[in-house]
């Protein structure tokens, strides 16, 4: 199957992409970048054991988080210009050099500072794959492709610490870094040979000082939340000068992009009804996510006594349901084009799940245990992806990149400040509870039910969700 879609160059004739091929590196790329913010989290225990710095060993999964959140935004608009093929290569391109550096790495310091080189390389790697996805399948299709990489995601989320775990446990640490090079190549080779898209008709200067703007803004956000209530109290200097220093870079990526000639996100885009609530809505979803992800792999080892590997797979409910659902939802979605009711069923599952999750103690039998994982997986599947083809449908042709970056990347963000949220929230409950795998047990319950109230907020949001996206304003190159 070709698409045709094509690429032209001055006196060269045009040329078709390979679609099978080219969503295959696309799928690869997008697999590489979730998989590096989990598989390194169970190999840690290793890792301080051979170079030290225990103090600073957090740092090499927070360098990653926010070297990749901070950058994503730029990526659509630096495809615009230089085209996704040749910025989704350079990206890989980095992230692979980053991963041969980090297996590399004699120090802990040495192998922060290559996580952070992977981390921007990771960037782009969700994002630019989303947009040219939208790009390579007509409109139709939109969905159940991104309902495939819905099912990618949560796929690496999952796997990515039972991945960790044997491979630190059959060669070693540095090979979870070493076996992004053979994966990395092929994805970039597959795109290089086979994605043919034509220029955006955006062009002019990249916004380079709103991208430095919302970088600060970005990595400032995170520090609070990761730093907040744990490292520093909420009220010290530290915690109040950063979430100064947010305040103000934010105000002033404002007030630049009102006046950028090619701004990074066009405040334009939150004149639409669909994205002023799609983009919020994305970002409370990633942070689910990212609540529930990290933390139910946690909960099964201290509840059942599971080891790494055992948890991974323990969550299969979770993960399948999530890749059938995410699959089934889109291929049904792109059929009849109604996504706010599956918006809203997600969603009031996913508030289901929390509940039931909240609920559980240490007479919980896994059996009970995994049809709730089914259940908040089930809802995860009807709206991540979803909401991404929404904000898509909403955006004219020239603000795809610039939309779809937006999203992907609030996205990330919400999934990073969920997971140091919810660190935040266990943090608490464990206070004053003798330390060991029952008290662990006992306290993520009661983390995960705060999940419940968040998710009605996100039910409010879908409810206020147009029931229709102005299809008409999009036209598709070349069909």
């Amino acid at each position: 199957m070709s698409a045709d879609i094509t690429q032209t160059t001055s006196g060269a004739p045009p040329r078709a992409s390979n679609v099978p091929l080219a969503t295959a590196g696309l799928l690869i790329g997008m697999l590489l970048s979730v998989l590096d913010q989990t598989v390194v989290a169970i190999a840690l225990p290793a890792i301080a054991a051979d170079l030290g710095g225990m103090d600073a060993i957090g740092w090499i999964i927070t360098s990653y988080v926010l070297a990749s959140t901070a950058t994503g935004a730029l990526y659509g608009r630096v495809s615009d210009r230089f085209g996704r093929r040749a910025v989704f290569t350079a990206a890989v391109a980095v992230f692979v050099a980053g991963s041969a550096l980090c297996g590399l790495a004699q120090t802990t310091p040495q192998l922060i500072a290559a996580r952070t080189l992977q981390g921007v390389g990771a960037g782009a790697l969700f994002v630019l794959p989303t947009i040219a996805l939208s790009e390579l399948y007509p409109q139709r299709l939109r969905s159940r492709v991104q309902g495939l990489t819905g099912g990618v995601f949560a796929l690496a989320s999952v796997g990515g610490p039972l991945a960790g775990g044997a491979i630190t446990d059959a060669v070693g640490w540095r090979w979870i870094f070493y076996i992004n090079l053979p994966l990395g190549l092929l994805g970039m080779a597959l795109v290089a040979f086979a994605l043919r898209l034509p220029r955006t008709a955006a062009g002019g200067k990249i916004d380079v000082t709103g991208a430095v703007l919302i970088a600060g803004a970005t990595v400032s956000l995170l520090l609070v939340a990761e730093w907040g209530g744990r490292a520093h109290a909420w009220t010290s200097g530290v915690i109040l000068l950063t979430a100064g220093t947010f305040a103000v870079l934010l105000a002033l990526f404002v007030w630049w992009e009102r006046r950028a000639a090619n701004p990074l996100i066009p405040l334009r885009l939150f004149a639409d009804p669909a994205l002023r609530v799609a983009l919020p809505a994305t970002a409370l979803l990633g942070a689910l996510l990212g609540g529930s992800i990290v933390y139910l792999p946690t909960y099964l080892q201290a509840a059942y006594g599971m080891g790494a590997t055992q948890a991974g797979l323990a969550l299969n409910p979770y993960v399948i349901t999530f890749m059938a659902v995410s699959a089934l939802a889109g291929a049904r979605v792109g059929a009849n084009g109604r996504f706010k009711p599956y918006l809203l069923a997600g969603s009031v599952i996913v508030v289901v799940g929390f509940a039931l999750l909240g609920r559980v103690d240490s007479g919980t039998a896994y059996a009970l245990l995994a049809v709730e994982l089914g259940v908040l997986g089930a809802g995860f599947g009807l709206l991540m992806q979803n909401l991404v083809v929404v904000a898509q449908n909403a955006a004219s042709p020239a603000d795809l990149a610039a939309t779809t970056s937006a999203a992907v990347s609030v996205r990330g963000l919400g999934l990073s400040l969920g997971v140091a949220i919810f660190g935040n929230l266990l943090t608490r409950e464990l206070q004053g509870r003798a330390p060991g795998p029952e008290a662990t047990a006992a306290a993520i319950p009661d983390v995960l039910f705060w999940g419940m109230p968040a998710a009605v907020v996100l039910v409010a949001l879908m409810a206020l969700l147009p029931r229709t996206v102005d299809r008409a304003r999009r036209a598709e190159p070349g069909r």
